[in-house]
C-alpha cells in the first residue's frame, strides 16, 4: 500500500466534505494554482490559524490533481470547472501528499521522525516504479528524478515540529530535508505547503527561500479561500433557517484578509449551524495558556491593552514582522501580538488590533478570570453582583462596585481618556454576557445607546445603559426617553420589564452616581 504517493485518501476525505449540508465551494483557488504549474512561482506556502480550512483545501487539491483517481464527477459541479485550464490539469499528476503531524509509534528523537518519512517515500517510489532500487542512489531526490515523471507535492502541517517545540536542535535539518527534496528539482511541477507558522528564517535568509509565502497578515491573493466570506455565511444561514446571520456575525466574524474582505471562522460557523446554537467552539490547543502567561506578567502593559480590547476597543499598533516557525518566545510587545495574530487569537487590520469576535472574547474572559490576575479576576467575579444589583434596582451597590473598580491599580480604569468609563462598565458587567447579548453604541430610536442588554432567557429584563461624565443621572435618564431608545425594545420584548440605567461620574468629587427606572 502506498503511504504518500498517488493515494485515494484526499478524494475520500474531500468527498465527505462535499456531501456536507453546509459545504462551501472554495475550488476557484485551483484555477489560480494551475497558473503556477511549471513556472518559477510553483512553490506556494499558505499559512493560517487552526480551523481555517487549510486541511480541507489540501484534500481538495489532492483529489483534483491526482492521476490515481477520477474526481471529475465532483469537480464538474464546482466553480473551478468554469476556469479555462480546468480540464488540462484534472487528474493528470503524480501527487505526493504528506501530513507532517504523524509521529512513529516509537519515537526517541528526530532521526526516528524523519526516517519514518524518508522510508515511506522510498517504499512508495519503489512500488510506483519497480526499476528503482534505493541502493543505487545517493539520495531520495535522485530516486525521484530517475522515474522520469513529474510530481505535485502537497504538504499539510509542514510546521508541526516547530509549532509543538519538537526536536529543536534538528529543526534546521528538517528545513534542509525539504530544500533538498524540492529546490531546483526538475521533477517538481508544483509545491503547495500549508501550516500555521510562516517559514523560519535564519542566517541571511531561509533554506526554503524559493517559496512565495501567503500569510494571514499579508496574503492578497488567496485570502478569501480560507475562512467563509460574509456572502457565504449568509447563504449558509438560508439553508439553516434556525440561526440568524446577525447572531453568527457577532460570534464568528472579525477577521479580515489583507484586502479588507471580512472572514468568518469556518469550523465554528459550521458547528453552530449543525447544532442550531451559537457558542464557543474554539478547540483548546494549549496556545491560549501561552497568551495567559503574557497577560499574567503584564509584559509591556499588554494586560491593559487586553482590558481595553475586552471592552470592545481597538488598539493602535503596527505589526511589521510575523511570528515564525522556530522563533524564540516573543519578547517585545510587537512580537507577542504577532504571535497572537498568527495563532488566530487577535485580528489586525489597517493598523488596529482587536479581539475578533464573541467566541474569542470568551477565551480572553476565561484567561482574565485566573486568580493570578489579582484585581482583574476580582472585578470579573464581582460582575455577577453588579448585574444582580442592577436588576434589583439597587443603586447603592452599583455605585459601590464602580467606585472599587475605579480605585483599582489598573491604569486603563483610571479615566485617563474617554474610553475608560466604558472599559469600567464592560468589566463591571462582564458576567452579563452569559445571559445577555450586550451591544455598545447600538442604533436605537433617534440616536445611539451607550450599552444595550438583550436578554437571551425568556423572563429576564432588558437594559438600556447611558453613561455620562460630570452630568446628573436625571439628565441621562431624560436622554434615554427623549431619544426614544426604548421604542425598539418595547417592540422586541413585549410584556418584559425594561430598565433604563443611568451611570454618571463626577470628576470633582470622584464619585459615581446611579439611577434606575423601569420603563
Amino acid at each position: 500500500m502506498l503511504i504518500y504517493l498517488n493515494t485515494n485518501k484526499p478524494l475520500e476525505n474531500y468527498k465527505e466534505l462535499f456531501n456536507e449540508m453546509f459545504f462551501v465551494d472554495k475550488s476557484e483557488i485551483i484555477g489560480l494554482l494551475n497558473q503556477k504549474i511549471f513556472t518559477k512561482s510553483k512553490y506556494i506556502c499558505i499559512t493560517r490559524p487552526r480551523r481555517f480550512g487549510k486541511s480541507s483545501v489540501v484534500d481538495m487539491l489532492g483529489a483534483y490533481y491526482s492521476k490515481a483517481v477520477d474526481s471529475r464527477y465532483i469537480f464538474d459541479n464546482l466553480k473551478v470547472s468554469k476556469t479555462k485550464n480546468y480540464k488540462e490539469h484534472i487528474n493528470k499528476y503524480n501527487v505526493i501528499n504528506i501530513n507532517f503531524n504523524k509521529l512513529p509509534r516509537t519515537c526517541n528523537g528526530y532521526e526516528d521522525y524523519i526516517n519514518m518519512i524518508k522510508d515511506s517515500l522510498v517504499s512508495d517510489i519503489e512500488k510506483f516504479c519497480p526499476k528503482i532500487r534505493e541502493g543505487k542512489y545517493f539520495s531520495i531526490p535522485d530516486m525521484i528524478y530517475d522515474t522520469g515523471e513529474k510530481f505535485i507535492f502537497i504538504f499539510d502541517e509542514w510546521d508541526y515540529i516547530f509549532n509543538n517545540n519538537l526536536f529543536e536542535e534538528h529543526q534546521n535539518d528538517f528545513l534542509e530535508f525539504l530544500r533538498n527534496l524540492l529546490k531546483d528539482q526538475p521533477y517538481v511541477a508544483l509545491v503547495y505547503m500549508t501550516g500555521v507558522l510562516p517559514i523560519k528564517k535564519y542566517s541571511s535568509g531561509s533554506a526554503l527561500n524559493m517559496f512565495d509565502e501567503y500569510t494571514f497578515l499579508k496574503d492578497r491573493i488567496f485570502g478569501e479561500y480560507f475562512g467563509f466570506t460574509e456572502k457565504e455565511v449568509i447563504d449558509l444561514c438560508s439553508k439553516n433557517k434556525e440561526i440568524s446571520f446577525k447572531e453568527l456575525e457577532s460570534w464568528y466574524n472579525g477577521y479580515f484578509t489583507a484586502n479588507g474582505i471580512k472572514i468568518y471562522n469556518p469550523r465554528s460557523v459550521v458547528k453552530a449551524l449543525q447544532n442550531n446554537y451559537c457558542e464557543s467552539y474554539w478547540t483548546n490547543t494549549g496556545k491560549m495558556d501561552e497568551v495567559a502567561e503574557y497577560l499574567k506578567y503584564n509584559t509591556l502593559e499588554i494586560r491593559d491593552d487586553v482590558i481595553e480590547m475586552v471592552s470592545g476597543e481597538e488598539v493602535d499598533i503596527t505589526i511589521d514582522e510575523e511570528f515564525r516557525a522556530g522563533q524564540k518566545a516573543p519578547r517585545t510587545k510587537e512580537e507577542i501580538y504577532s504571535a497572537m495574530i498568527v495563532l488566530g487569537f487577535l485580528s489586525h487590520y489597517d493598523g488596529y488590533l482587536r479581539i475578533p469576535n464573541k467566541e474569542l472574547m470568551k477565551e480572553f474572559e476565561k484567561a482574565l478570570k485566573d486568580e493570578s490576575f489579582g484585581y482583574v479576576s476580582e472585578i470579573i467575579e464581582n460582575s455577577k453582583k453588579m448585574l444582580k444589583a442592577t436588576l434589583n434596582m439597587d443603586t447603592k451597590t452599583v455605585e459601590s462596585i464602580l467606585h472599587d473598580i475605579h480605585n483599582s491599580e489598573i491604569p486603563i480604569l483610571q479615566y485617563n481618556d474617554e474610553n475608560s468609563l466604558s472599559c469600567v462598565l464592560t468589566l463591571a458587567y462582564l458576567s452579563a454576557r452569559d445571559i445577555y447579548r450586550v451591544e455598545r453604541e447600538e442604533k436605537s430610536g433617534k440616536g445611539y445607546a451607550d450599552f444595550t442588554f438583550h436578554p437571551r432567557r425568556k423572563n429576564d429584563a432588558a437594559l438600556i445603559v447611558e453613561l455620562k461624565k460630570n452630568e446628573t443621572p436625571e439628565t441621562a435618564i431624560s436622554q434615554i426617553k427623549e431619544k426614544e431608545y426604548v421604542q425598539e425594545f418595547i417592540k422586541e420584548y413585549k410584556n418584559r420589564k425594561i430598565l433604563a440605567v443611568a451611570i454618571c461620574y463626577d470628576s470633582k468629587s470622584k464619585e459615581h452616581h446611579c439611577k434606575i427606572e423601569e420603563i
